[in-house]
């Protein structure tokens, strides 16, 4: 009967919301980090100038950290609490290589990327920089796998 499985679905549904949350956290830790280590506000370069370099930056930086938190999902611990924490430590530790990543590219890479993020014109060296992101991401997220 389908009564019989309410208590299972429910659950299920307050696990699902957990990880959501959690996951949600992680994503939003991200987008702080990255907005500090750009020139002014990244939100308004996003989503009110519409600069296309801001963008991109954010948005490769978003699958970036999902590809490391969906991993961690789906090799978490089968105990709830120990998965979440796991969540919350494997993609905070994507944040710090999201970060690092940055750091290191605005010092070997010419120019000064920071520059870009308010740019109204678009640059090739914003697709470069976000492909570096989801590649470390990647090769983060095989490394939890």
């Amino acid at each position: 009967m389908i009564a019989d499985h309410v208590p299972e679905l429910l659950d299920g549904i307050g696990v699902s919301l957990a990880y959501f949350g959690v996951g949600a956290l992680v994503l939003a830790a991200g987008f702080v980090v990255l907005d500090l280590l750009t020139p002014g506000s990244l939100r308004h370069h996003v989503f009110v100038d519409h600069r296309p370099n801001a963008a991109a930056l954010q948005a490769s930086s978003a699958l970036a950290l999902a590809v490391i938190v969906v991993t961690v999902m789906v090799n978490a611990s089968d105990t709830v609490l120990l998965g979440l924490v796991d969540v919350v430590v494997y993609g905070l530790l994507g944040v710090v290589f999201q970060a690092v990543t940055l750091v290191i590219l605005e010092l070997v890479v010419p120019g000064r990327f920071r520059d870009l993020v308010a740019s109204p014109r678009f640059s090739t060296a914003s697709i470069a920089v976000g492909a570096t992101l989801v590649a470390v991401a990647v090769v983060n997220a095989a490394a939890i796998a």
